[in-house]
């Protein structure tokens, strides 16, 4: 069974500043004149974590990782002014053009494969080849499985209670509405509380087929960081992502003809199999790799394997 490459440092790092008041961190590592490859983090709003960097062969591939607006070490924290998909697609865009990119690979999982797949619909000329893990195609079917008493909340009834617990049961019906006006309170500790239930559920849903230990750590910097994830997660949510319903797949045939893999845990209840099966029908030279022992965490040891597995393909391949 493949693991990470060992820990590595970025040689370059640095704050993008954007003129509309953002500052993104984008960081390099591996090999300066490398294969480019763009690590996509999933959320919105969770952050490139160091190892990220793992999943690739530092002798070979040029490592690119993004904290999206507001995320990580992003600035302003949170913030979700001028934040949306279109414009994380142009990030994207001039950071690649900023470091001198021609064409890059798109490695990206769950929210992170949705931004892939729609950079690479966006700007098809500049994809070499796409992993997608988890992929979430932010379809309504899918924001009423994981929102909506009638799909994953069937499962887990017990945690489905403690997330619609703060919210009135009037505003039940949409619930990522409900927690964006919650998140934003002037309340500090209604805006804390939420925040917390949101990403308990999240949590609990991500790691369904583990004992379950309740989050503890109520410290402040703690609270403030899931705070900022939150605001953004449920900005988005509440957008459906800014994407028009079903889109990624109705307009499949703008996806660039280049290697493509699609890896998925089969016990993965964030994002069920179906919306990973649905792209690759839709994507006749895509490689469909179902991970058996893997749900939708990338640090799955099963996962690791399969995600390691792939990128070393690529490179043996000489997709780059």
């Amino acid at each position: 069974m493949r693991v990470l490459y060992p820990p590595t440092e970025p040689y370059a790092a640095r704050h993008l500043v954007l003129g509309d008041g953002q500052r993104l961190y984008v960081e390099e590592c591996g090999r300066v004149d490398g294969c480019p490859v763009v690590f996509l983090h999933g959320g919105p709003g969770s952050g490139c974590q160091p190892d990220h960097r793992r999943y690739f062969d530092p002798d070979h591939y040029r490592i690119v990782l993004v904290d999206q607006r507001g995320s990580g070490r992003s600035t302003p924290v949170g913030g979700i002014a001028q934040n949306n998909t279109r414009n994380l697609i142009e990030d994207l865009e001039t950071i690649r053009t900023g470091l001198r990119i021609n064409r890059w690979l798109l490695f990206g999982g769950s929210w992170g494969a949705t931004l892939a797949l729609v950079y690479a619909q966006t700007h098809p000329q500049r994809v070499m080849g796409l992993v997608l893990r988890g992929t979430f195609l932010a379809r309504q079917r899918d924001l009423d499985w994981f929102f909506g008493p009638n799909g994953v909340a069937r499962l887990l009834p017990d945690a489905w209670r403690d997330f619609c617990d703060q919210v009135p049961k009037a505003a039940r019906t949409g619930l990522p509405m409900a927690y964006h006006r919650l998140v934003r309170s002037r309340d500090a500790a209604l805006a804390s509380a939420a925040a917390l239930a949101w990403s308990a559920w999240e949590e609990r849903v991500l790691t369904w087929q583990r004992p379950f230990v309740p989050a503890v750590s109520t410290a402040p910097v703690v609270a403030a960081q899931v705070l900022a994830k939150v605001r953004i997660a449920t900005h988005y949510a509440r957008h459906r992502y800014f994407l028009q319903d079903n889109e990624i797949i109705e307009h499949a045939e703008r996806l660039p003809t280049v290697p493509t893999t699609i890896v998925h845990g089969r016990l993965d209840l964030v994002c069920p199999l179906e919306g990973a099966w649905t792209l690759h029908q839709a994507l006749p030279g895509s490689r469909l790799l179902l991970v058996e022992d893997a749900g939708h965490l990338i640090s799955d040891p099963a996962m690791i394997d399969a995600l390691v597995g792939e990128t070393d393909r690529l490179r043996a391949c000489r997709v780059c």
